[in-house]
């Protein structure tokens, strides 16, 4: 296939996160095709297919017992992982899961449009290209390494960071879009809830209740006027108050109430939970659902180069050697109803990882990032 027929391809295998299982088979199946010797590595346990809930009464059943009494798939989630030789010491990797909903990809003579196509799996396919033109140069010193779940918690990157390969790489060039500008620098990411407890009662007696609604709104304020620490190389620390949940009805005061957070770290964790303990006190509680702290990549001269504010698998991938993050692609239309990316962006991510690969197994103007 050629790059653009390789990405629709991929495009056109639904896989949000969780149901990975078909582009992995295809993926695998595709790149044995082409001479790659290529492993599925397990990530988990067996679901459900998420458009299918099992029924209460087997709710608790495990998946395979629960498909077999249902109908409904049980799918399992797998890494990809192809190489050339036993020991690459370059891996070009990305993710194969997308967010939600599926869009089936389109196209015209300047763009393919759908889900993915910037997001990950165009980047697949420029990484696919780029290898298969180094190995007619007779360069096999690579592989190529695609996770599950990404999107969510990077399960299938923390997986894969104890795969025995991980030790024999030297140089790991992820995959998202960056304009196809290297990477320099990307933030970190803290997940984290916020609960507060109140009591119920009529809303006609209001001193008769507490309102956890009051209550959260109440640390929502603060946080929103809290200064964060920054820094000069990643920028500014960013709190997005994601979601806000509580109460049982409109005349009922309400006993309990969460707001989910997303906090670009540019810092480490910690003084960043120092700060949110102190605003919240003893009116919440805190609940951590994960973090990756920023990262400073490689940096290889002659290459445009920025620091992006989102995050990728890398943190969760020390094992892999020294990072690189480069792709085609904006991140400004990534996870929209309008996704789409330049056949031509395409095209120059091609080029830009075969030099970046030549470039790093002969270890020329490399110099690594400060730690």
């Amino acid at each position: 296939m050629n790059l653009f027929e390789l990405t629709t391809e991929l495009m056109s295998i639904p896989s949000v996160s969780g149901e990975e299982e078909a582009v992995g088979f295809w993926l695998r199946d595709y790149l044995e095709s082409l001479g790659w010797t290529v492993e599925l590595q397990e990530v988990g346990e067996p679901t459900l297919l998420s458009a299918s809930p099992v029924p209460p009464a087997n709710r608790f059943l495990d998946a395979e017992a629960a498909s077999m009494r249902t109908g409904v798939p049980a799918l399992r989630q797998y890494n990809v992982i192809a190489y050339l030789n036993e020991s690459p010491r370059v891996w070009l990797s990305t993710h194969m899961d997308t967010v939600p909903p599926f869009i089936a990809p389109t196209e015209d003579d300047e763009k393919i449009y759908g889900r993915g196509s910037c997001d990950a799996k165009g980047i697949i396919a420029a990484q696919i290209t780029a290898a298969e033109l180094l190995r007619k140069e007779g360069i096999e010193d690579i592989g190529l390494l695609y996770t599950v779940e990404e999107e969510r918690a990077s399960t299938g990157a923390k997986v894969a960071n104890l795969h025995p390969l991980a030790a024999k790489c030297e140089y790991l060039i992820n995959g998202e879009p960056t304009d196809n500008d290297l990477a320099i620098g990307s933030k970190g990411t803290f997940r984290l809830n916020i609960k507060t407890s109140g009591k119920a009662a009529h809303s006609a007696y209001p001193e008769e209740g507490e309102s956890a609604i009051e209550k959260l709104l109440d640390i929502l304020e603060d946080i929103r006027h809290t200064r964060f620490p920054n820094d000069d190389f990643f920028g500014e620390t960013t709190v997005n108050i994601g979601t806000v949940n509580g109460g049982l009805a409109l005349n009922v005061i309400p006993p309990a109430a969460e707001a989910g957070l997303a906090i670009r770290l540019t810092t480490q964790k910690q003084p960043i939970e120092d700060a949110l303990r102190s605003v919240v006190r003893d009116r919440g509680e805190i609940e951590i659902l994960s973090f990756s702290e920023p990262v400073r990549m490689l940096e290889v001269d002659g290459f445009r180069q920025k620091v992006v504010r989102f995050t990728t698998d890398i943190p969760h991938l020390p094992n892999w050697g020294t990072p690189l993050l480069l792709g085609p692609g904006s991140i400004l239309v990534a996870h929209t109803k309008d996704e789409f990316v330049l056949k031509k962006d395409l095209e120059d991510a091609v080029t830009l990882y075969v030099s970046l690969v030549r470039r790093l197994l002969t270890a020329e103007h490399a110099e690594d990032a400060e730690n």
